[in-house]
């Protein structure tokens, strides 16, 4: 997403952002456009919500402030004053006024009901940030050359000016947490006493804020975001987060566990707060686009996640229920487009082959586990679904090797003429539909002895009363004692790069990018 980003503003599910002379509106599940707002001469530099939601208000590069309609889209006012940029806006509790900060050096209060300015507060320099009291509509805040200071709607200053690059305050308007330097502090909102304290290494400091139930604060510097916990005595920094080029411009909570964060040069980035990844963990990227192909897809429905890895060598992890990304890694296995990736008892693990053979790497620990030395070209690895096997598939056979040992634990010959169109994988059972013999499938239970052929019952059969996915490529459901198709994708999606999927669930991925979810238990009922 190109553009230049000062502001985020979050409502209902759905973010709005500046970008160029336009406003745009992203659905925060989906991470896709459901709106823009154009009207703007220039670029936006500023939006915020109405606290009512039925407002849109934005300041940009043509000195205007505009007052937008958040269902139709339109403009219902443009205030016209300021002589220079409009740098930030904020629309009071009671939304009977909008406060714009200037590049004039100016604050400008507008009454919304006549469309006048009825106050202007001066500064020494451009007013970078400017917020009404969440609960009291006769009070606001501006910073102006990092020092933050209070004014009533009158225009006169009340009590002290203090340090601070951005001000922010908490749902209920009870407390505000600002930042200057590496120093965070948060501080009662009416008192202006301290609560807590803290220092960040990095000696910047861009933007924070807080998460809706007031338990976190955000606080991103250059291209980094902390995440801090202020629910004890002593605040507790439990995730790091760090994906941004140049650096972060604005920052803000959709959930108390969900983080959306943009640079200034338009990158976009949804955040889960919580996962438990450590050293590894890499950058977290928009739902919306990666930059490489897709090559596999795990689906794990009782821990609420899929796993995707692309050609470059991330493995991400998804919410199954929100489709945001909840975690990336950058693997080892860029050169390999065979891998397969599980999270087990809460890592992690993955694993692929190269020249070298198998590899088994524990994403949370970044070390290898295990190489298996074997010297055939695997097309596919599967893990099992408790971490004790790795299967793989070769034109001429399934092999199954134990991932605490290295052991191989079982083997069958399917012959070198068959091509390969589905391969799954139910802990020690193992199903194959290929072109050449249609659909078999193994139990690799009992190590030391033979897998046992089991029951031509086809792996893709989705519910007992038989309703089943017909033809992979097409991504067909079929019920098969009455033959009537219940469901089918549209032909655009084309043929799927990989599926999987449970009693509940399918998921199928699609180059370059785009991953589906489906979920059948409106048909498997």
């Amino acid at each position: 997403m190109g553009g230049y980003v000062r502001e985020l503003s979050y409502q209902n599910n759905t973010i709005a952002v500046g970008l160029n002379r336009d406003i745009t509106i992203l659905n925060t599940t989906t991470g896709s456009e459901t709106a823009i707002l154009s009207g703007h001469a220039g670029p936006v530099n500023s939006v915020t919500y109405s606290p009512d939601g039925i407002s849109l208000v934005s300041g940009g590069w043509d000195n205007t402030v505009k007052l937008w309609d958040v269902q139709t889209g339109g403009v219902v006012k443009t205030f016209y004053g300021h002589t220079g940029y409009v740098r930030a806006v904020s629309v009071s509790a009671d939304c009977t006024r909008i406060a714009s900060g200037s590049e004039d050096h100016t604050i400008r209060l507008w009454d919304i009901q006549i469309g006048e300015c009825h106050c202007v507060i001066n500064h020494e320099y451009r007013v970078e940030h400017v917020s009404f009291f969440p609960t009291d509509p006769q009070h606001l805040l501006s910073i102006c050359n990092d020092e933050v200071r209070q004014w009533d709607i009158d225009g006169h200053q009340i009590g002290h000016a203090y340090d601070g690059s951005h001000v922010a305050f908490s749902s209920d308007g009870t407390q505000s947490v600002s930042c200057y330097m590496g120093s965070v502090k948060v501080q009662h909102s009416s008192s202006g006493v301290i609560v807590t304290e803290f220092q960040i290494d990095d000696n910047t400091s861009d933007c924070c804020c807080f998460s809706p139930d007031s338990r976190l604060i955000a606080v991103a510097c250059n291209d980094t975001v902390y995440i801090w916990d202020i629910t004890s005595s002593t605040p507790n920094l439990i995730e790091t987060f760090t994906a941004h080029t140049p650096h972060i411009s604005c920052l803000v909570f959709s959930s108390p566990s969900s983080l959306i964060s943009a640079s200034f040069y338009g990158s976009i980035n949804f955040w889960q707060i919580g996962f438990s990844s450590k050293d590894l963990l890499e950058a977290p990227k928009s739902t919306s686009s990666t930059s490489a192909d897709i090559s596999f897809i795990t689906l794990q429905a009782k821990d609420g996640i899929i796993i995707t890895s692309d050609s470059d060598g991330v493995v991400r992890t998804w919410d199954i229920f929100t489709g945001l990304c909840k975690a990336s890694f950058q693997t080892p296995a860029r050169d390999s487009d065979t891998r397969d990736a599980r999270l087990i008892n809460g890592k992690l693990i993955l694993c692929w082959y190269t020249y070298g053979g198998i590899k088994i790497w524990d994403a949370e620990k970044g070390e290898l586990l295990l190489t298996i030395d074997e010297s055939d070209i695997f097309q596919v690895l599967k893990m099992s679904e408790d971490g004790s096997r790795v299967f793989c598939w070769t034109g001429g056979s399934i092999n199954a090797w134990s991932i605490q040992t290295g052991e191989k634990v079982g083997m069958v010959e399917v012959g070198y003429n068959n091509v390969y169109r589905s391969f799954t994988v139910d802990n020690s059972r193992v199903w194959v539909q290929s072109e050449g013999y249609g659909d078999k499938g193994w139990d690799f239970g009992t190590p030391g002895s033979s897998p046992v052929q089991l029951p031509r019952i086809p792996p893709y059969r989705l519910h007992p009363n038989g309703i089943m996915l017909w033809e992979i490529g097409r991504l067909r459901i079929k019920d098969t004692r009455t033959g009537k198709v219940v469901f089918q994708l549209p032909k655009r999606y084309g043929k799927p790069c990989d599926v999987q999927w449970n009693d509940q669930y399918l998921v199928a991925c699609f180059s370059p990018t785009n991953v589906l979810i489906l979920d059948f238990s409106h048909i498997l009922k």
